[in-house]
């Protein structure tokens, strides 16, 4: 149940007040009173009513002056104000409108006639209420969404948008935060490039870069990765993290495998082109740190810890068409594709050597 709305009675007249203060408090209201103007705009301040019926001549402050002090304060610019004269109507009621009155009643007063004008502005007050209540759920509700959509457009720069939207909606949990996560990390550059990079024009290594990362990234969104960084025509790319999934070393050899057909159909026309251009992969499969790393205004996705060196490592040794796993991966994805022992390789920065094979293609 709804508390009673609060009206407050202004007269410096005791027998008015109690007159008033009788009637409305057996109709239900909650009534505060005041004797003069000055009393009145602190009891407006204090006491919050809903309504404010106010006697026009008072010794201190008249109910004009009242009623203009009202309505220039932005919290109670809207409060109902009705005032009551015993002087004449006209000519009152002309003032008390240009004061921002809401109603007029004159003395004696018709206690059903000022019953119904009470009732019909208090409904008025309560509509307007209802509106700024909605008004504000509304602000609120913008504000939410245009954080979220800020949020989305943010992780959007890490994931695939389908993977930033499930985030930001609650279905996973919030990946900035560093956690750790064991992952299948997938390094690729193109042979040749800095050769190509050196001896180009700057406007035809954009022209075949832009065709790379297009081809590239599409490939990555299609295959559900988490795009962690790219540096020219290097790109790492690692699965199983914000989101886990149960076989991330098999998306990881399939988006290889793709990748790197989509690069033989692309460098067919850039040795049209006289650009000699190949993909060179490396995949290895572990325990990883990953979070948010930068500073306030320029943050990134990354990934530390041994396998992405590994990856890394991997990805330098592997030749034009190459994709060159470690052999953890390779124990994975037997069963998927055909594997060429490479042997064990002595990689940078690693002290033990390597067991790593070479993906050669899927079985049939």
């Amino acid at each position: 149940m709804s508390a009673p709305a609060t009206i407050l009675v202004v007269d410096d007249v005791e027998k008015n007040v109690k007159l008033l203060a009788d009637l409305l408090t057996f109709k239900g209201y909650r009534v505060v009173t005041a004797s003069g103007g000055y009393e009145a705009l602190a009891k407006v301040e204090s006491a919050r009513p809903d309504l404010v019926l106010l006697d026009v001549m008072m010794p201190d402050l008249n109910g004009y002056d009242v009623c203009r002090k009202i309505r220039e304060n932005p919290a109670t610019g809207v409060l109902p104000v009705v005032m009551v004269t015993a002087l004449d109507a006209g000519q009152e009621r002309i003032k008390g409108l240009e004061a921002g009155a809401d109603d007029f009643v004159t003395k004696p007063i018709g206690q059903a006639e000022l019953l119904a004008r009470v009732r019909s502005l208090l409904r008025i007050k309560h509509l307007y209420d209802r509106l700024e209540e909605l008004n504000a759920t509304l602000e609120r509700r913008v504000a939410e969404q245009v954080a979220e959509l800020e949020r989305l457009g943010r992780l959007k720069r890490f994931f695939s948008p389908q993977l930033a939207e499930l985030i930001v909606k609650g279905g996973a949990a919030d990946p900035l935060t560093t956690h750790r996560r064991e992952v299948t990390v997938v390094f690729l550059d193109l042979r040749g490039f800095t050769a190509f990079a050196e001896t180009s024009e700057p406007e035809e290594v954009m022209g075949a870069l832009r065709e790379y990362h297009a081809a590239m990234g599409e490939l990555i969104l299609e295959h559900e990765g988490t795009l962690e960084r790219f540096t020219g025509d290097g790109m790492m790319i690692f699965f199983n993290d914000p989101v886990p999934v149960d076989d991330p070393a098999e998306r990881a050899i399939r988006m290889a495998l793709a990748m790197r057909d989509r690069v033989a159909d692309l460098a067919r026309g850039w040795r049209k082109r006289g650009y000699d251009l190949a993909l060179g992969v490396g995949i290895a499969q572990g325990y990883a740190t990953i979070g948010a790393i930068g500073f306030e205004g320029r943050w990134d996705y990354g990934a530390i810890g041994t396998v992405t060196n590994l990856a890394a490592r991997l990805c330098g040794e592997a030749k034009g068409g190459q994709i060159l796993v470690s052999s953890r991966v390779a124990g994975a994805v037997e069963d998927l594709v055909e594997l060429d022992e490479i042997g064990a390789l002595t990689l940078k920065g690693l002290l033990k050597p390597v067991p790593t094979f070479d993906v050669a293609r899927l079985k049939p």
